[in-house]
Parts: structure tokens; sequence; C-alpha cells
């Protein structure tokens, strides 16, 4: 989330998470969830355009992934390229097996429901889990790009409290998270979520100036690197790579909403073709632009006085500012169900949500690298998402486990090279966590 995109939903409050256009109002199903509480299921009307679709999924698939890729393509050398069309086209594999669980059961309608319908409510509770830690971890994420990107655009600035020195990053983390704190309180997230659904356009911006500054502002694409495969570097790279594709617990909302599902897998091939072209235009503008100097946000490396690169820093802030929000309000939600007696009253409320602003805040300032981060959520939690659970839950609910055919041979290979990345990028992103503590 990746992330942004918006990343993901992780319980049943999904249309909270990503700012979907439709073409008529939602309505909502109320059950009884497994602590007792109430939740309402968002449901939409199956009335949403293919073009409205590809929107949809275009600004799920966009995010702050794009800011890494260089990085990535800089830890890996030029033929981990290849690793992108490959986690590209498993992801999007496991996109449209996604697709068949639901049109097993019309009763799923949110990805946690396929979680329910393989494995019952022990496969809905980790499916939550799993989402819940993905969206926690994005959102302290954004934190740490705004720090970043702040502290490069006003590297002198410091606050002296109580004789304690606050350095530059850790200010504007925190003053981060005081402008995203009134925005966790809102009842009504409509506003910021159409403002985040510029997702896509943002990262449109974001590829364009970075173009121009390499091409027109003294930069040049002259960096060619080195090594053509640095083994060292692949957990990272791979990783890296799996957080640009996080967005599949939204695809149960696309599916539902769409008035002819029969051209969803024209949807997913669509918005993975044109994320994975635009990925790895930046992967490659951004090595050729910096080599293997670039950092974890090539937004980092770009001159703060041209104007091209303050349009791109300028954006890359703005778009997970209006994205906190609706990363956590799931997780607010979800927390809410352990306690019932309080979960409509507003001190309760308030007290809870400034809560996990603060916890984020907290992890935000302990473990302040985006790259590590966004490597250990690609490794552990995207993979687990995006790769490993649809298949898993494909599996069990289609029964193809049965018959060893061709598509048992390559589900079985892409949830052994799923396994290898969760195992070795999770292994390469804590030791590098606890290597720069």
């Amino acid at each position: 989330m990746h992330l942004s995109f918006s990343l993901s939903q992780m319980n049943d409050k999904t249309s909270l998470t990503l700012p979907l256009v439709f073409e008529k109002r939602q309505h909502e199903r109320c059950r009884p969830d497994e602590v007792g509480a109430t939740n309402c299921d968002h449901q939409t009307t199956n009335t949403t355009s293919f073009l409205k679709t590809c929107f949809n999924g275009l600004n799920a698939l966009s995010g702050v992934g794009i800011l890494s890729v260089p990085y990535a393509l800089s830890s890996g050398g030029w033929l981990s390229l290849i690793l992108l069309f490959v986690i590209a086209a498993a992801a999007f594999y496991s996109g449209l097996l996604i697709q068949r669980c639901m049109d097993e059961d019309s009763t799923i309608r949110t990805y946690p429901d396929i979680g329910e319908h393989a494995f019952g409510k022990k496969g809905r509770i980790v499916l939550s889990i799993f989402m819940n830690t993905e969206l926690y971890l994005v959102a302290t994420a954004f934190l740490i790009l705004e720090g970043d990107n702040l502290h490069n655009l006003f590297p002198n600035i410091e606050l002296q409290l109580s004789g304690f020195i606050i350095g530059g990053k850790e200010c504007f983390i925190i003053i981060a998270a005081l402008i995203v704190l009134p925005t966790v309180w809102l009842d009504n997230l409509s506003l910021l979520s159409y403002i985040s659904a510029s997702g896509v356009f943002a990262s449109a911006i974001i590829l364009g100036s970075i173009f121009w500054t390499g091409a027109f502002d003294g930069i040049g694409f002259h960096q060619d690197g080195s090594v053509p495969l640095n083994w060292n570097g692949i957990p990272t790279s791979v990783s890296l790579y799996a957080f640009c594709y996080c967005a599949h617990p939204v695809f149960p909302t696309l599916y539902t909403s769409m008035k002819n599902k029969r051209q969803f897998s024209n949807v997913l091939l669509l918005c993975f073709i044109l994320c994975t072209i635009g990925y790895a235009s930046m992967a490659v503008l951004g090595y050729l632009m910096f080599g293997s100097t670039v950092q974890s946000q090539i937004t980092l490396n770009l001159p703060t006085e041209t104007l091209s690169s303050k349009i791109a820093i300028c954006t890359a802030l703005i778009n997970p500012l209006s994205k906190y929000a609706l990363m956590v309000t799931p997780i607010i939600n979800s927390a809410k169900n352990w306690f019932p007696n309080h979960c409509n009253k507003r001190p309760f409320d308030l007290l809870l949500s400034t809560s996990l602003v603060i916890s984020s805040v907290v992890v935000a300032l302990a473990v302040p690298f985006f790259a590590y981060l966004a490597s250990l959520v690609g490794a552990f939690l995207s993979v687990s998402a995006s790769l490993l659970f649809p298949f898993f839950c494909y599996l069990k609910i289609s029964a193809t486990y049965r018959n060893l055919g061709c598509e048992m041979l390559i589900i079985g290979f892409i949830i052994l090279m799923g396994a290898a990345v969760m195992i070795l990028g999770t292994y390469t992103a804590v030791s590098e966590i606890i290597e720069h503590l």
C-alpha cells in the first residue's frame, strides 16, 4: 500500500479504504460479526462502467511504491527488472483467481468473505489480521515519507524542547501526524476519498516531472549501472516490487460494482499493463539518472531548486496526507468491535483514533527507514495478501488441488516463488532494520 494505495481493505468496511467512483449510491447490509457487534458491508450497486472500473483499478494499484522502484532496480541490478514483470504477472493471475472465487458464491462481496468461504471464521480472522497490519504499516510509511521529503526541502530545521534537541526529520514526522490527526477524527471521509482518488494522476505527474528533470534540467540519463545482477540485493528488490502490487483486497469491490462482470478480466489486464509500464519507466528513468546513488525515494535525489522537482516533491507530499485517514479508518472500525459497549461514544472514538496515530508516530520515529519498512510490508504482507492467500483460497474453494494438471503446476510454482520471496525478503528487511537501529 501499494498502498497506494491505495492499498487495500482490511475488514468488511471495504469502501472506506478505496475512493471508488460509482454511478449510483451505495447501500449497506448489516450482520453480526464474530465478536457480537454489528458490521455493515458497504455494497455497491453493479452499475459501474468499464472505464470507471479501470480508473478505480489504476488508482488502487498506483501508490507511493512508484517512488521506490528506482532504488529496487539499483539494489538488484538491471536484470532484476525481469522480476518486476514476473511479480506483475503472478499478481494479475491471482487477481483472476479472486474473481473465480467470487463466482463460486454470490454472497462473497469482500476479501475477508473469500477467506471465510474457504477456511471458515479462522480464514476471515487471519485475512483481517494481515490486512490490518498492512494498512497500519503503510500509514506509518506515509509519515516516514513525509519526514524524509520535508527534511530534504528544509534540511536546517530542528526543535529544542526542554533541553532536548529533536532532529529535522523527526520534527516533520510529528508535524505530519498533527496535520493528519483531524482527518482521522472525521466521521465523513467522502471528501478525502475523492482527493486520494488522484493517486493515478499523482503517479503520472511524478513520472512526468522526473522525466522533465532528467531531460531538460541538466541531470541527464548517463548512469548505466555497473552490475547487471546483484544477488545480495535481490531480496530487497523483489520485496519492493511486490509492495507495488498490494491492491488485491480491493478487487472484490471492483468486481461487485461492475455493470458487466465478464469484462473484469479485461479491466485487470489493462490496469496491470499500464501500472507495470509506469513502474518500469520510473525504475529505468531513476536508475539512468542517479545510478547506484539513487535513494529509497527518488524525490530525495532531486534538486530542490528546479520547478519540475518541486512539482514532483509536492505531489509526493500531498497524496499520502490525503490517504492516511483512509488507511487507518478500517483499523479503527475493527478495533471498535472489541469494545461494543463504547463503540458509539464520541469521546471513545476520538481516544481510539488519536491513540492509533500516536502509536504510528512512535513506530515511524523508532524505525524511520522507508525502504526497509516498505520491503518488510512487500515481502511479508503484500506477498501473503496478493499471491499466497488468493491461491490457497482458490485451491480450497475450487478443489483444483485434487487434479494434477497444468494449472496446478503453475499455481504450485507461484506459491513456491511467493514463499521464497516472503522468507528471504522478510529476513533481509528485518536484518536491515535491526542493523540500522
